[in-house]
């Protein structure tokens, strides 16, 4: 049987370990070889392993200490242990950096990225893509305030004009309710009537001058004022046509086409209006007050975004109103040739009086059929013509007014050119019932052409200096289908309330 011999341990009395020796020749323990390193340690140092011959560091020439260590003892040299501090790689694991392993995002500005989603679309500046999202800060903001404030008042109407505006007309307590007919119903009425005949037509009508059609933001327009051309806004009653049609027994019912052209449209209404009904025998007659909000052109009337309350802002409902207004009136005189040449028809202007001049406007009395009992009349205005194959085609003239681009999100100076049709999306998405009453009333008046144009303040805080942009012309039924304007169902609200009002007895009724 083979010993083992332990050897001789020797006892160190100043301490831990073996005993120090001045002599490096002389081994400090029996049986043990000479220049072996030895790892000195205290009781709060990790021991680490007392030989690794797997390390590899005698065969790495870079390493420093290759030079005045042996190669032999790399086995037992454990200086870069995490169990002793680091050692001699203490510097190195200093600037050690970790590295991120992730590949590189794809550059926005290649090839495949331009062309993904839009082959025409060029990719937006940087500036252009910041205020992009600080207008999406500001919808979301005003979202959530919407919200809130429906929260607050339980959500039971989401209708925007009964929290912030009040009625167009002071209703007295000694009034009597007769009806009252939810928008909601309208939607779903649907009438078809014939074609209307032409009774008279009088006034007088300029030319359109076409050069218009190539207006543009970079060649814009002053938008000129025409003070001394009066504008007509007369009421049903007090047209002396209607009433010699009246008396003549030409009709039941009578109304102009802005009257009728806000009953067609009430489902997309957001302000409140009135319309006065008076009931004259076996006639009705659909009339305006004076001073009603009639005469003027909503402005924001459909949008979600507020607009201020005070009424002396230039941009309040108001002040925009009888901006939008003004406008028209210039927009209408301005884009025709004003050469002296007039196409005038079978009785002068019944407004005007002898030697004054006024508005180029042709007024086109037109009778419907709406069953075997009633007749509808309708007063209906044109404001132009052009000729097309050497006939006459009537044109209406109207004009979107842009206020301020904080507003609508979108800079008609910088979009009209390039997303046109974004640009219309959004004014049908913020004025749905004024574009929709155009319409409306082009189709009354059995138009060839509607016309609008792009007006724009000069600065956005100056309500009086005003410049054309563009004039796009469109047919009056192709756009009502674009825009979801029903012309059965206009049709079908107008009956359901001459129904309504033919059972009243006579006197005036307010709707």
């Amino acid at each position: 049987m083979v010993g083992f011999e332990i050897g001789d341990v020797p006892f160190n009395p100043d301490g831990w370990g073996p005993m120090e020796s001045t002599d490096s020749s002389v081994p400090i323990l029996p049986n043990h070889s000479v220049n072996v390193p030895f790892a000195p340690f205290s009781r709060s140092d990790k021991l680490g392993r007392i030989a690794d011959w797997t390390r590899s560091n005698y065969n790495n020439p870079n390493r420093p200490n290759n030079r005045n260590n042996n190669p032999a003892d790399s086995a037992f040299d454990f200086t870069a242990d995490d169990s002793f501090g680091g050692g001699l790689n203490a510097d190195d694991d200093s600037t050690f950096r970790l590295v991120d392993g992730k590949p590189p995002p794809r550059p926005k500005f290649g090839p495949k990225w331009r062309f993904q989603n839009n082959r025409n679309q060029l990719p937006q500046r940087r500036d252009e893509e910041v205020e992009a999202r600080k207008r999406e800060a500001e919808k979301q903001r005003a979202r959530r305030d919407r919200l809130y404030h429906a929260n607050r008042s339980g959500g039971n109407n989401p209708r925007r004009e009964a929290a912030v505006f009040k009625s167009s007309v002071d209703i007295q307590p000694e009034w009597n309710m007769l009806d009252q007919i939810p928008f909601s119903t309208f939607t779903k009425l649907s009438y078809n009537v014939p074609e209307p005949e032409d009774l008279l037509v009088c006034g007088s009508l300029e030319s359109y001058d076409k050069t218009y059609d190539r207006t543009t933001p970079k060649n814009e327009r002053r938008l000129e004022r025409f003070k001394n051309r009066n504008f007509f806004k007369v009421t049903t009653t007090d047209d002396p046509i209607i009433r010699r049609l009246a008396n003549e027994d030409k009709a039941t019912v009578f109304a102009t086409d802005s009257i009728l052209s806000t009953l067609m449209c009430a489902p997309r209404s957001v302000y409140s209006w009135d319309i006065v009904v008076q009931r004259v025998g076996n006639k009705l007659f659909f009339d305006k007050r004076d001073g009603s909000q009639l005469d003027l052109l909503s402005v924001n009337e459909t949008s979600q975004e507020p607009l201020p309350e005070a009424k002396d802002d230039i941009n309040s409902a108001h002040s925009l109103s009888v901006e939008a207004a003004y406008i028209n009136q210039n927009f209408s005189q301005q884009v025709l040739v004003r050469d002296g040449n007039k196409l005038t028809f079978e009785e002068p202007n019944p407004f005007a009086s002898e030697g004054e001049e006024v508005a180029s406007v042709g007024y086109r009395y037109r009778r419907w059929k709406l069953d075997n009992d009633t007749n509808l009349v309708v007063r209906c205005e044109v404001q132009s013509f052009i000729d097309v194959n050497n006939q006459k085609s009537f044109l209406t003239l109207n004009a979107l007014n842009e206020f301020d681009p904080k507003y609508s999100g979108v800079d008609w100076r910088r979009k009209l050119d390039t997303q046109r049709g974004a640009v219309l999306a959004t004014e049908l998405k913020n004025n749905a019932n004024k574009i929709a009453k155009w319409t409306a009333q082009a189709i009354l008046a059995s138009a060839d052409m509607m016309k609008l144009g792009y007006v724009t303040r000069v600065h956005p805080r100056d309500h009086f200096n005003h410049v054309i942009l563009a004039v796009v012309g469109y047919k009056p039924k192709e756009f009502a289908g674009q825009i979801n304007l029903n012309t059965s169902n206009m049709w079908g609200i107008v009956k359901s309330i001459v129904d309504l009002c033919m059972k009243l007895g006579e006197g005036k009724t307010i709707a």
